[in-house]
């Protein structure tokens, strides 16, 4: 297996974890994965595989600006999911 072809299955995977089942998360992580994580270096790649391990309800505050991670990688992650939902990226 080549790497491009374990980097495709990797997107596939994280689009479809990206699917939540609410419409703002979905749409808020699935532009992210297609707009921000390619330029993600790997402990940020591996974040944002650890952010959508969430819950639902966690992830949506943490989103919307209601919670705040505890984990600094997450906070920064988040930060960057929100600030592109705002358009001051």
């Amino acid at each position: 297996m080549t790497a491009h072809r374990s980097a495709d299955e990797d997107i596939r995977r994280l689009r479809w974890q990206c699917r939540r089942g609410m419409l703002e998360l979905d749409v808020a992580l699935q532009r992210f994965l297609d707009e921000d994580y390619p330029a993600l270096n790997t402990a940020g790649r591996a974040a944002f595989a650890r952010l959508l391990e969430a819950e639902d309800q966690t992830l949506h505050g943490w989103i919307m600006g209601k919670a705040v991670p505890d984990d600094a990688d997450l906070q920064s992650l988040v930060a960057l999911i929100r600030a592109f939902g705002r358009g001051t990226r």
